[in-house]
């Protein structure tokens, strides 16, 4: 299995990949239009052989008026590699360089179960908040020592997350 950035020749196969991945479109339509704005600050794929097996996709987060996050949103394995440790290889290798891109740290809303494996802990200890009413399923990492600003403050994704809010 290779980890490499999204080169223009994925576009069509991760759209697929997020279909498949979730139901309906949304996630799909979501990274269509991030990377459409801009807003895609690593986008990241799996691949074995010539099959793309899973997905990333990481974009900045503000935290009160403090830049400088990113959210990890979303991640998607296609349905044929699920539970064989592709989503642990590019939540992994995406932290490892965003760190590397000086990012001070990373939001996810998710299943807490997971990402607390990957270092991640509640939001809400370290007083950041989220416009989606989670708690337990909403995290963070911090990746630079100081980066969260303190006291904590809302986490705001881009407005193409405006969906979801």
């Amino acid at each position: 299995m290779e980890i490499r950035a999204e080169q223009p020749e994925d576009v069509p196969v991760i759209h697929k990949l997020l279909t498949a991945a979730f139901p309906g479109d949304d996630e799909a339509n979501l990274v269509q239009s991030l990377r459409a704005a801009g807003h895609l600050s690593l986008s990241l794929v799996a691949i074995e052989g010539d099959r793309v097996m899973g997905h990333v996709a990481f974009s900045p987060v503000t935290v009160g008026s403090v830049p400088g996050g990113l959210g990890l949103a979303p991640l998607a394995i296609h349905p044929d590699f699920q539970h064989r440790g592709v989503g642990g290889w590019l939540v992994r290798e995406g932290l490892e360089r965003v760190t590397a891109m000086g990012v001070g740290y990373v939001v996810v809303l998710g299943f807490p179960e997971y990402y607390s494996k990957h270092g991640f802990r509640r939001a809400s200890e370290l007083g950041i908040g989220n416009e989606y009413g989670a708690d337990d399923s909403f995290m963070v990492l911090e990746l630079r020592p100081g980066a969260i600003p303190a006291g904590g403050g809302l986490a705001r994704f881009g407005p193409e997350f405006g969906a979801w809010s």
